[in-house]
């Protein structure tokens, strides 16, 4: 008796040590479970992004073609006398609006004048005379011509008496020689050497005065085109170098812009295609593609095109470095999307983030066309009419695949213009 009861004592601690051991272990396990479960439900939080959106339009897209231009005046002119001498007066000033075939100054021409008076005087001189022999060599044709008449009619009657009996061969024979001499006579006249000699003379003489005329004509600087001056440099009384212009005329009415681009974007190109020529801080000029060059610029092997249009109230300056457009290709009904939501990947794939009806993103991919600005054209992969991610995209692209679905959408109004000034300040 006295030994059982001590061995029941001892096992009670035991039973007790492990009953507590059991419930350190299920504690911890509870434990460990619970923090597990924290754990998922905290990988599991749904993120939330706010995003501005955008929509997949049917609308016109241009292919245009952009590059810098310098502007050149439609037409041209540097007048430059072909006569050595001093400016005797202008008749305009820089900046005048001239007409083709106006006289815009003088050089002085007092002996260029001179020079074609003599030879005006040595020109109708001559032409009196060769009126005088004119005359005479008509006289004298119609008086060798009566004498041949005359001749011939003498020979044709002895002929004809020689064969009747009625005259002698001798009478025939003086007839034919007298008829002989007529002739000769006759083709001298003809000919006429005084009259070609005063004629020569004439000619000659004319020649020298239209010489001295033109001569005297080059003193007066005329303007071959429409235009404005835009260079005077010299004064009245000054001798211009030789090869130097006194004046330049440009046609400013309409400007050409002459741009490089490369042989691809050339042969894109068109003669007409619809372009536009535009500065910093002004409209837009519309104009038109006027030659695309047919040869590369042998230092940049690039292809010279040329845009011309209207220039109204002169606001497009020759000289001036200009942007031109130029349209190569218009898709009349194309779906477009801005060019913002466009996302492309390491290996070049194109995608955007759409959201459906109830804000639910999902990634698309896509296939672009034309890209103009801020508006790239969808050939594959929209319908046209979905809203597609702007502002926001790049985050929702490295999103895992499985969470983006899951992801809360907040889509915000963009931004005014005014608005983003109001934040700078």
């Amino acid at each position: 008796m006295n030994d059982i009861q001590p061995r029941a004592a001892q096992r009670e601690p035991q039973t007790s040590f492990r009953f507590a051991s059991a419930c350190l272990v299920a504690a911890v396990s509870l434990g460990i479970f619970l923090s597990g479960c924290a754990t998922k439900e905290a990988s599991e939080e749904v993120p939330t992004v706010t995003v501005q959106v955008g929509a997949a339009e049917k609308e016109a897209i241009k292919k245009e073609v952009k590059a810098e231009a310098i502007l050149y005046p439609r037409d041209q002119a540097a007048l430059v006398p072909k006569v050595s001498a001093p400016v005797a007066k202008f008749f305009v000033d820089r900046g005048s609006q001239v007409h083709a075939g106006e006289v815009l100054a003088e050089l002085e021409n007092r002996d260029l004048a001179s020079a074609y008076a003599d030879s005006e005087a040595s020109r109708q001189q001559a032409e009196i005379a060769y009126q005088s022999a004119q005359q005479k060599a008509q006289q004298d044709l119609k008086v060798a011509k009566e004498q041949l008449d005359a001749a011939q009619k003498v020979f044709n009657n002895r002929e004809a008496l020689l064969k009747e009996g009625a005259a002698s061969g001798k009478d025939v024979e003086d007839a034919r020689i007298a008829l002989t001499q007529a002739q000769n006579q006759y083709e001298s006249a003809e000919k006429d050497y005084e009259l070609k000699t005063a004629e020569a003379q004439l000619n000659s003489a004319k020649a020298k005065a239209a010489g001295a005329d033109a001569q005297l004509s080059y003193t007066k600087i005329v303007s071959p085109i429409n235009g404005v001056v835009t260079d005077r440099p010299f004064y009245p009384g000054e001798m211009p170098p030789a090869g130097s212009p006194v004046m330049t005329v440009m046609d400013l009415s309409q400007v050409i812009a002459r741009a490089h681009v490369s042989q691809a974007e050339a042969a894109q190109l068109r003669v007409g295609d619809a372009a536009t020529i535009s500065m910093p801080g002004a409209p837009a000029v519309p104009g038109k593609v006027t030659m695309v060059s047919p040869a590369l610029d042998p230092n940049s092997t690039t292809v010279e095109v040329w845009v011309q249009a209207a220039n109204p109230g002169m606001r497009l300056r020759p000289g001036a470095n200009v942007q031109v457009a130029m349209v190569a290709e218009t898709v009349p009904n194309a779906i477009v999307i801005p060019a913002q939501s466009l996302l492309t990947s390491s290996d070049g794939v194109t995608s955007v983030i759409a959201l459906d009806t109830d804000n639910k993103p999902h990634k698309q991919k896509v296939t672009v066309g034309i890209r103009n600005g801020d508006d790239v054209q969808v050939t594959k992969g929209l319908q046209g009419g979905e809203r597609v991610v702007t502002v926001g995209a790049f985050e929702l692209d490295k999103l895992d695949e499985d969470v983006l679905p899951k992801t809360k959408i907040q889509v915000q109004a963009p931004k005014m213009p005014d608005e983003d000034e109001d934040e700078d300040q």
